[in-house]
């Protein structure tokens, strides 16, 4: 396992359509794997494959319900409700911005065994389907904001204003 280099706003890469994933290699293994650990690294829920340089269908989640959730070639089925809040993104580091998006979402994807199935999520689990499924297609959460991005506080930011070392 190896943390990856995350691909930042104005990388062209994170633009781009991904290619759907036709078999399970030990290389796309490796990936997902890769993929977890840099997305845990860098303190995020979600990560995509283009965030990692790589233009697969391939998306990781853990929205700490105590499941780990590899989504290979997810297709969106259904969407209902809304909700609007914060979201940020492991490639538009420091900002954060007000998003509206589905608040129930139901995805079909392919598992590590190239098994089909469904995964409803609500809430936080469904923000990041969507957010994630979004890079698969090039697009950025930034597009989706409404208003300003802000600056968010870094935990060093934290430390120093609270006096914590």
């Amino acid at each position: 396992m190896a943390i990856r280099k995350i691909r930042v706003i104005g990388d062209e890469i994170l633009r781009k359509k991904c290619k759907p994933v036709k078999e399970i290699s030990p290389r796309i293994e490796d990936l997902v794997e890769d993929m977890f650990e840099t997305m845990y690294d860098a303190n995020g829920v979600g990560l995509a494959a283009p965030q990692v340089g790589v233009l697969k269908r391939i998306v990781v989640i853990d929205v700490e319900d105590g499941n780990q959730y590899v989504l290979i070639n997810p297709e969106i089925l259904e969407t209902r409700g809304s909700q609007t809040g914060s979201e940020g993104c492991l490639s538009v580091p420091g900002k954060s911005g007000i998003v509206t998006r589905p608040d129930y979402v139901k995805v079909r994807a392919y598992d590590l065994s190239m098994d089909v199935f469904e995964l409803e999520g609500e809430g936080l689990l469904a923000r990041a389907i969507c957010h994630e499924c979004d890079h698969l297609e090039g697009d950025l959460y930034v597009d989706k904001v409404e208003g300003e991005l802000v600056d968010v506080a870094s935990e060093e930011d934290f430390e120093e204003i609270e006096g914590v070392e």
